[in-house]
């Protein structure tokens, strides 16, 4: 914070008589950073609360301590909460700024949302009220509920505007408006607190005081395979599902490693073109792939079943994206902040001012997995997916039991892939389609040509399919998608804050 602006309270640890300090007067909590009591401050003392945990042993660039400006404002990082549950896990940072105000950045798997909360007198639904898809006006703005979970406090650090009892879940709503807002309705408090806030990019952030390079302290991420016994290395801490190289089983860490590890056979000889671990560049920002996964969908009404491959990519401040490899092209993808709205009967969408038009609806599948991931991965994972499309940007919404998740992107070169990962000697091999967008005279004559030879098309592939090896030869999908994975937090712990 500026010289001159802080105001600072500062009392005694009462479990172990360290310092506590408090830089605004709106924070209540904290958390020792001596005993790791979590205290809450009444008057001119704090009172312990009990203990918690505080290991968040991440790749977060952020640290208690770093500084920044939003929207003209100074701000100073002075604590963290970790929130999670089964399926998916974030973490908030407390913000102070110069006038004693609160605010949030909320970091999901690197991606970033920065809040600020909305005043007390506005008015929600309890809990049980709320249902995914419900359309709600809030400040002016139309909004759309995306997710509805319960969560609890996992870790904590610093000084907080507020700190829920640790392992007592409580219940989460998130709402996204059409411009890319969204807003996070928490319940661990009487009334309800809300946060509205937006995405942003650390860079715009002009951040200082960071964090080094990503190092693992921790020495206990390894186990042996449940299947092999092979020894394994889990190496982002966020890893709820991975699969083992050496047996290809596919294993459940959503219980932690320690406890009782669910893993299930993969027996089909499935290779990445792009191999796990390789890095490359795309949209000028440095990506690792860390995973892999193969999906199948299924459209309304029809037998014919398509597949398409998707790689999970990584980058510390970027976060998480998709590569997506289908017979029609590839794509990059990403999760959408705000929630697009749907008209014309679903046949269209806008989002931040785009309209897209519906191309396909379809079931789609899990059907083999590879690397590790940040959401829980399961085979026959089920979800309903919606793809719409704007000449070559794209958008894509799933829908699992609990939360509605949209994702956005554009198409890439088929070259600039291989190229981007170093793979120019198999350039043969990323070619696809890439088909332009087409005349309705075009797509006549292919609707013509289509039918004649759609028997030879499906006959080739099904029998390749037996023993396909990318390596040598285009394994692609027999129908376009571009998917994009699971985005959410049910499925992939997309929940901002």
């Amino acid at each position: 914070m500026a010289e001159g602006t802080q105001r600072r309270y500062e009392a005694p640890c009462p479990g172990c008589g360290a310092p506590v300090a408090f830089q605004s007067a709106q924070s209540t909590h904290a958390v020792c950073g001596y005993c790791h009591s979590s205290v809450v401050r009444t008057a001119d003392a704090l009172a312990r609360l009990g203990r918690i945990a505080d290991e968040f042993t991440d790749y977060s660039p952020l640290k208690i301590g770093a500084t920044g400006q939003w929207k003209g404002q100074a701000f100073t990082l002075v604590g963290r909460l970790q929130l999670g549950n089964a399926q998916a896990r974030w973490t908030d940072w407390q913000a102070v700024f110069d006038d004693q105000s609160l605010g949030s950045l909320s970091e999901d798997n690197g991606s970033f949302v920065f809040s600020t909360p909305v005043p007390k007198a506005v008015s929600v639904p309890a809990f049980k009220d709320w249902r995914l898809g419900l359309r709600r006006p809030l400040g002016g703005k139309t909004f759309a509920v995306s997710a509805i979970t319960e969560v609890s406090v996992l870790a904590a650090q610093g000084e907080l505007g507020h700190l829920p009892a640790a392992g007592q879940p409580f219940g989460v709503v998130e709402l996204r408006s059409d411009s890319g807002e969204v807003c996070s309705i928490d319940y661990a408090s009487v009334p309800p607190a809300v946060w509205l806030g937006s995405e942003v990019r650390l860079d715009d952030l002009k951040l200082t005081g960071l964090a080094g390079d990503a190092v693992r302290k921790d020495q206990g991420r390894h186990f042996n395979c449940p299947n092999c016994a092979a020894r394994l290395e889990v190496k982002l801490e966020t890893t709820k599902s991975m699969s083992c190289p050496s047996c290809n089983t596919l294993i459940d860490l959503s219980a932690g490693i320690g406890g009782e590890l669910k893993h299930a056979i993969q027996d089909e000889p499935v290779r990445p073109l792009i191999p796990l671990g390789t890095t490359g560049q795309l949209r000028g920002i440095d990506w690792q792939v860390v995973g892999y996964q193969h999906r199948s969908g299924t459209e309304p009404g029809e037998d014919e079943v398509f597949g398409w491959q998707e790689y999970l990519l990584y980058n510390r401040k970027a976060g998480f994206q998709f590569l997506v490899d289908a017979e029609d092209g590839w794509s990059l993808v990403k999760p959408a902040t705000g929630a697009p709205q749907v008209m014309a009967g679903g046949k269209a969408a806008t989002y931040l001012g785009t309209r897209y038009a519906l191309q396909y609806s379809y079931r789609a599948e899990t059907q083999y997995v590879a690397g590790e991931f940040y959401w829980k991965v399961e085979r026959g994972q089920v979800t309903e997916n919606s793809d719409y499309g704007a000449g070559r940007h794209l958008l894509s919404l799933e829908k699992s039991k609990d939360e509605w998740t949209w994702s956005v992107g554009e198409r890439l070169e088929s070259a600039a892939v291989a190229k981007a990962f170093k793979l120019d000697q198999k350039t043969e091999l990323f070619k696809r389609t890439d088909a332009a967008p087409l005349s309705d005279s075009s797509r006549e004559v292919i609707k013509v040509i289509a039918i004649v030879v759609l028997f030879f098309i499906v006959a080739m592939l099904m029998r390749a399919c037996d023993d396909c090896d990318p390596q040598v030869e285009n394994c692609s999908s027999t129908s376009g998608r571009w998917g994009g994975g699971s985005f959410g937090g049910s499925s992939s712990g997309g929940w901002h804050k």
